[in-house]
């Protein structure tokens, strides 16, 4: 089966350090995986560049079946392409209610002139409930969503993000700062998500990651240091000096 996202050979550097060297990465259609490594190893700028964030000096990232060149588009054509990022932080708008922040999401797709006379119709209060009740928020419409937690306002972002049916979704962290009981959902979605799409999740936390069941890419200084299941990258002497024999 064909890589939906491939990224070959990039290579970044920032005033004289090199975060991404000659990386190479792909993930397939409905595809769940799991991205970890220690502070630096260039997870982050990893998500810029196939985002449209960051322009790589050297390489090729391409999405899609027709393998589309992510780097010839704006960051807004490659989230039109297909391509979700949710960041460690979620930003959502606290004043306004879960339906109301949904519903912005879904009207993301039109010019802004059509948004001033917009108004919800019968099939988009449908599919507000529909991605309520994906994210877990079924019984949270009316709420403020400054009112809801912090775990709940994870997944209201993802929620948002959902609503533009993206392909290649990527999660930044999403376990940080979330109760016992919002991580264990949290993981259930991110498995029931990638059976659509492809998800990438970018994580410290090894136990969740360890609950996603997933393959495992380890990244150190901007290229891959192993790939494989948990228990075989964590048993790998290389990640164990460069990360988990840390602290």
């Amino acid at each position: 089966m064909s890589a939906l996202l491939e990224v070959s050979g990039v290579s970044v550097t920032f005033d004289g350090f090199r975060a991404i060297n000659n990386l190479s990465f792909n993930i397939g259609i409905g595809e769940l995986r799991a991205v970890i490594g220690p502070n630096g190893a260039g997870k982050t700028t990893f998500m810029d560049i196939v985002t449209g964030k960051t322009r790589p000096d050297t390489g090729t990232v391409t999405f899609g079946e027709r393998s589309v060149s992510l780097l010839s588009l704006s960051e807004a054509q490659i989230a039109r392409a297909g391509v979700g990022r949710k960041f460690q932080r979620p930003t959502v708008f606290e004043d306004q209610s879960v339906t109301e922040n949904l519903l912005m999401a879904l009207k993301a797709n039109r010019s802004p002139w059509r948004v001033l006379f917009w108004k919800p119709k019968v099939e988009d209060m449908a599919r507000v409930q529909a991605l309520a009740a994906q994210v877990g928020l079924a019984d949270q419409l009316a709420r403020k969503s400054g009112e809801l937690s912090h775990g709940q306002k994870q997944w209201l972002e993802i929620g948002m993000l959902l609503a533009q049916e993206p392909r290649l979704l990527l999660v930044d962290e999403p376990a940080a700062g979330m109760t016992l009981a919002e991580r264990e959902q949290t993981t259930a979605m991110l498995v029931d998500l990638a059976k659509t799409r492809a998800v990438v999740v970018v994580e410290h936390d090894m136990e969740f990651v360890r609950r996603l069941n997933c393959k495992v890419t380890v990244l150190h200084e901007g290229s891959v240091l192993a790939e494989g299941s948990l228990d075989h990258v964590t048993a790998n002497p290389q990640v164990i000096d460069v990360y988990l024999g840390r602290g």
